[in-house]
Formats: structure tokens, C-alpha cells, sequence
């Protein structure tokens, strides 16, 4: 009997960025997180887009709403495409946050139930399903 087993990978809670910023700019965040007004480059500029985030609150509500977007995580599983199928009809995912299709999904499922997929944020699906929904991926 074997002791090793395997351990899901852990999905990931965020999504990495790149940015560029003037010499300037970094000196001055630099200098607030030497001042110890934050921990280090990223607490200043994760603080610096919540802050912005939240100014504009108000504005990305009604877009949500406007858009009929759903906000944070959706889960699409294998039961979820089938109950879809199985009523004839097909799905048009619209996510703000993170969209994931389920590693128990077939490509040959999810090309039959999603008619389009549109995330603000981040999908995260099997690249299989990836490469078959590639031209319904917004």
C-alpha cells in the first residue's frame, strides 16, 4: 500500500499584472513604504486600485447591472452544462471576477451548451476546453 497521494493544485486567489511606472512615481512609492505607510510596492498599489475601485463603485454597479454580469466566482461543472443541454438551451457566460469551467467538463460539452463566454477578470478552464471554445471567448 502506497502512502503518496495526490493533492489538488491549489488554485490560485489572484491574478498576477504587469506595470509600468515612471521613475518618478516608483521613488515616491519607495519612499511611503520606507516611511512604513506600507509594506512594500504591491500593499501600496493593491491599496491604490481598491481605493480607485471604490471612488467608482457606484459606476461599475449599474455596468454590472446594465451588462447583466455576474460579480465574483462562478463554477461551471459537468451537472451544471448537462441540466443546460438536457433543457435545449445554451449559455452565455458573463463574469466580473473569475469564471471556471470544471475539469470534469468535456470539450464536446461545452461546445454544445456555452454560446459565448465573457469574463472581466479570469477564466480558468482545462486548456482543451480553452482550445475548443477559443473563437466563443471574449
Amino acid at each position: 500500500m502506497s502512502n503518496v497521494r495526490q493533492i489538488r493544485d491549489k488554485t490560485p486567489d489572484s491574478e498576477k499584472i504587469t506595470i509600468n511606472l515612471g521613475y518618478v512615481d516608483l521613488g515616491r512609492i519607495d519612499l511611503l513604504v520606507q516611511e512604513g505607510f506600507y509594506s512594500n510596492r504591491s500593499d501600496f498599489i493593491r491599496t491604490a486600485i481598491r481605493n480607485q475601485l471604490d471612488t467608482h463603485g457606484e459606476a461599475v454597479t449599474r455596468s454590472i447591472e446594465r451588462h447583466t454580469l455576474e460579480l465574483g466566482l462562478r463554477d461551471y461543472g459537468r451537472a451544471d452544462l448537462e441540466a443546460v443541454r438536457d433543457a435545449g438551451e445554451i449559455l452565455h457566460i458573463k463574469v466580473v471576477g473569475l469564471a471556471r469551467i470544471g475539469a470534469d467538463v468535456t470539450p464536446d460539452l461545452a461546445l454544445r451548451t456555452i454560446g459565448s463566454i465573457t469574463v472581466l477578470g479570469a477564466l480558468q478552464a482545462s486548456p482543451d476546453i480553452k482550445k475548443a471554445l477559443a473563437d466563443r471567448i471574449r
